[in-house]
């Protein structure tokens, strides 16, 4: 047999393999990611129901600037959608579209990621003094074998996307909900008043002459005058 004929035949037998491996694949996956944040969950809603907001903590939007960003239907709730398109190969193209809400517990959306169409959704859970936000992604594969191959390394295609989305949010959210800070106050330091200038006015309303040094020592010296007794008469 030629080598080229066994190279041929080769190649066919592997192809069988994988297509028969991936039978035995999930027909549905399914990729998730959660982080905890700070902050009440009606306080964490608005930022997933609002698609305008989405540039705000997106992992793509950081990687390149130039994204160009599309808003379609309602600001925000059922409908609401937004389109980007990147020449960054690692951001590509994409959508999301929202297709169910609850209020302050979850949105449903239709997702396409380079091609890839499925089911994403936020989910928001109570968590001690903060709130879990769950970022989700899956897809059916149905019976094709290359959706089924795909689906395999999903998880490592998106999962650390949507990790790196949730810190993002997560660190938008907790700095927009910082007390602002506060300017330091200095007390104002006391200030004795100035002495008035020669000839002013006092506070008194008469004027005030600062005294020479040679009146200042006459001044001194007349009440010791005054207490020496006068020499006795002969």
């Amino acid at each position: 047999m030629a080598p080229m004929m066994r190279l041929v035949l080769g190649l066919g037998v592997l192809v069988l393999i994988l297509a028969a491996v991936a039978l035995g694949l999930p027909a549905h996956v399914k990729v998730a990611r959660s982080v905890v944040i700070n902050a009440p969950e009606y306080a964490i809603y608005p930022y997933l129901n609002n698609l305008r907001r989405f540039p705000e903590w997106s992992p793509w939007a950081a990687r390149d600037p130039n994204m160009k960003m599309t808003y379609s239907g309602p600001p925000e709730g059922k409908g609401a959608k937004v389109e980007w398109e990147s020449e960054v190969p690692s951001v590509g193209d994409g959508s999301l579209q929202i297709v169910e809400t609850e209020q302050s517990r979850s949105v449903d959306l239709a997702a396409n990621i380079n091609g890839l169409n499925g089911a994403s959704s936020y989910q928001l859970t109570p968590d001690g003094s903060g709130s879990k936000v769950t970022w989700t992604f899956g897809y059916e594969t149905g019976s094709s074998p290359i959706k089924r191959w795909k689906g395999l390394m999903l998880d490592g295609f998106i999962g650390a996307e949507y990790l790196k989305g949730l810190q993002n949010l997560r660190a938008k959210v907790e700095g927009d909900r910082a007390p602002a800070a506060r300017p330091i106050i200095v007390p104002p330091q006391a200030v004795a008043p100035a002495a008035p200038e020669d000839g002013q006015p006092s506070a008194g309303g008469e004027s005030v002459v600062p005294a020479t040094p040679a009146q200042g020592a006459q001044q001194q010296a007349a009440p010791a005058q005054a207490d020496t007794p006068p020499p006795p008469q002969r």
